[in-house]
């Protein structure tokens, strides 16, 4: 009897992480969600079993090494990992900045995601079939004013991604990079501009459709449930409304 492949979903508490973990346990994984909020991960884990799949909780801070290895010590196999943990603090120009915020983004962004990726890169491995997604922006690949903290850390996570994928070539892990450009959540945006729903509302007004948490999470599942030979390197995922992270048509 086969048994259940586990997926790991970081940042797993509201907006892409959740959707994702409903994605991947309707299309047959047993996910473990991580977030720093227990409650949250604990009733979505309800949500997802009360549906007939299978998920348990586990509250982890993607940035406390001793207890990301701790957490990594449960695995001695593992299908899938998804690096979603992140998030984006202030507006402000590179001249203004607040140096705590780029470091609270670095730490999260691309820290975390090594941290986590370390630790359970050997259980990846010892699948046999292992699956490392990281989950980026369009900021990745392109800057914009305002975005400079958050730029940098998300090519950061960028170049990790590559990296990682050369490295381990010929081992069987892939490494699957998406970016996605605007997403309306509840939280981002909110996250971002410290509570201030009025500037958080603006990113998305006059846009006809964002793009939402359930569309990037579809493009996720689709990317990690192709054959095992297939690796989709990056995958850009944007609304019909966004042609770059400068050009976006709004209907005011």
């Amino acid at each position: 009897m086969t048994a259940t492949p586990i997926a790991v979903v970081t940042g797993a508490s509201s907006g892409i992480g959740a959707a994702t973990a409903r994605t991947l346990a309707a299309a047959g994984y047993r996910v473990v969600l991580t977030a720093r909020r227990k409650d949250r991960i604990e009733a979505l884990a309800a949500e997802i079993t009360e549906a007939g799949h299978e998920a348990t909780a586990y509250a982890l801070d993607v940035t406390d090494r001793t207890a990301v290895d701790e957490f990594a010590t449960a695995f001695r196999s593992l299908a899938l990992l998804v690096n979603n943990a992140g998030g984006a603090l202030g507006a402000d120009p590179v001249a203004t900045g607040d140096p705590a915020d780029w470091r609270q983004m670095y730490e999260t962004n691309v820290i975390g995601t090594l941290n986590v990726t370390q630790a359970l890169l050997p259980a990846l491995t010892a699948s046999g079939d292992g699956t490392i997604v990281i989950l980026s922006s369009t900021a990745a690949l392109s800057a914009y004013e305002g975005g400079g903290g958050y730029v940098a850390a998300k090519h950061g996570e960028h170049v990790l991604a590559e990296t990682l994928r050369l490295e381990i070539v010929g081992t069987p892990v892939r490494v699957i990079e998406v970016a996605p450009g605007m997403v309306k959540t509840d939280e981002f945006a909110t996250t971002r501009f410290r509570g201030d729903t009025e500037k958080a509302a603006k990113v998305y007004a006059g846009v006809d459709a964002p793009l939402n948490a359930e569309d990037v999470a579809d493009t996720i599942g689709w990317a990690v449930t192709r054959p095992s030979h297939v690796n989709i390197d990056l995958l850009v995922v944007r609304p019909r409304a966004q042609a770059s992270n400068t050009k976006v048509h709004r209907v005011l």
